[in-house]
């Protein structure tokens, strides 16, 4: 028998104490002397690890942060997304939740004041996220999977000490890889780098920035000599103020509307060469290694959004009458049901599947463009399938179905469009067959 189960916004809040910080006192130790620290940054490296779990199963941590996750989502983001969503901007108090909590440093070192935690820790965070907001979930998720783990593998340790800690605590970070002229085909960007001394000078567009309005760090991609192609493309952290950055026009989208997209103008702006990511050439390399990994990201967020569509649309099927009945008693509407969570739980496997690869430092590539396109097709079905169940009020502003199936249609394109998922997946089975 279903039941809709009700939040109580008081749950762990008394007192003004974060629900984070009184479930890590359970499962961490932490230093009296430091002050109170919340619920991510209170887990220990070691106790989010693999642990050779089945890929079903979640340690008993990992499933104290989902929880606590959601329960935060629910109290503190909820009550923001219909605001956030109609003005088409990231509330700042939910922006400085996320960093309190912890929630946007999750890989980074504590060393760092991150939360020092595994990648699968990430996806559980980016999924329960969005199952209350898709916007929100993708500003966590860039940060996560794309900036901090660009500057985690390949940073300097000057640039690791100087960044990390911000983009744990205060930075977001803005992956700044596509231009007008270069979507798919992203290695044909155009914005140019050039040498002067001991500093670069870059002239470019990128276009499709997320988080770009809000950003204090931007990973920005130039080529720093068009006669190597894609191996003249070099990676540059560029600050929030630097002369010549400026945050250009803003997309009026369909959905995901509080993350901001804008386009992101570098004029004659100068970036040192200590601010080179990785060496110079090697800007192809980070974006594509990286991607790889926030794929994963993106089908953790439309495996929330599916399931946060299917969890407020449920309930209303029991409660609604027709014929004597709740519609949901209706054996059209069982079937319909049914195909829901079985999607669901089939995008759940491929992404969890893919995460656990990640982390046990194993081959996922495949795994994580097979998550990503599947969960992608997942959300879009699910969205749809519910605003279709809940009849005229799914089709209103009123229930969030509407949003969930605005927010969806993203998932299909950015980070590598479905095409290129399918065109990735072929590719790595025609290699395992060749080996």
């Amino acid at each position: 028998m279903l039941r809709t189960i009700k939040i109580n916004s008081t749950i762990g809040l008394k007192g003004g104490k974060n629900v984070f910080e009184k479930l890590s006192n359970k499962i961490a130790l932490r230093s009296a002397s430091k002050g109170p620290r919340s619920f991510a940054r209170g887990f220990s490296s070691e106790a989010s690890g693999i642990r050779n779990l089945p890929l079903t199963d979640f340690s008993e941590e990992e499933k104290m942060l989902r929880d606590t996750v959601s329960r935060f989502a629910n109290e503190t983001i909820k009550p923001k997304v219909k605001e956030m969503d109609q003005k088409s901007e990231l509330d700042k108090g939910v922006l400085k939740a996320m960093f309190d909590q912890g929630l946007m440093g999750i890989e980074t070192s504590q060393k760092y004041g991150g939360s020092g935690l595994s990648f699968t820790s990430s996806i559980i965070v980016i999924e329960e996220l969005a199952k209350v907001d898709p916007s929100v979930s993708v500003v966590c998720d860039v940060q996560n999977t794309l900036v901090n783990n660009g500057l985690i593998r390949w940073g300097t340790e000057e640039q690791r000490a100087t960044y990390l800690p911000k983009l744990a605590n205060e930075y977001l970070g803005s992956f700044c890889l596509s231009e007008w002229g270069s979507g798919s085909d992203a290695f044909a960007l155009k914005t140019k780098a050039e040498e002067q001394k001991d500093y670069y000078v870059i002239n470019g567009t990128k276009a499709w920035i997320t988080n770009s309005k809000e950003a204090g760090l931007y990973l920005v991609m130039a080529n720093v000599d068009f006669s190597k192609g894609y191996k003249g493309i070099t990676a540059f952290l560029v600050e929030k103020g630097t002369p010549g950055l400026e945050i250009g026009k803003k997309e009026d989208k369909l959905g995901i509307r509080a993350s901001s997209t804008c386009e992101v103008r570098l004029t004659d702006c100068k970036v040192p060469k200590k601010n080179i990511l990785g060496g110079v050439g090697v800007g192809y390399k980070i974006a594509i290694e990286t991607l790889n990994e926030g794929r994963i990201g993106i089908a953790a967020q439309m495996l929330g959004l599916a399931e946060g569509a299917f969890n407020t649309t449920i309930p209303y099927l029991y409660q609604r009458k027709q014929f004597g009945q709740p519609i949901g008693h209706f054996q059209g509407m069982q079937f319909q049901i049914s195909n829901c969570a079985v999607d669901i739980e089939a995008a759940k496997l491929l992404t969890y599947n893919a995460a656990r690869l990640k982390d046990a430092k194993k081959p996922f590539v495949k795994e994580a463009a097979m998550a990503k396109l599947y969960a992608s097709l997942v959300a879009e079905r699910v969205a749809s399938q519910c605003v279709n169940m809940l009849g005229g009020v799914g089709f209103t502003k009123d229930f969030e179905a509407e949003k969930f199936f605005r927010d969806c249609k993203i998932g299909q394109i950015y980070e590598g469009t479905s095409n290129i998922q399918l065109q990735t997946i072929a590719k790595m089975i025609e290699k395992e067959t060749q080996q």
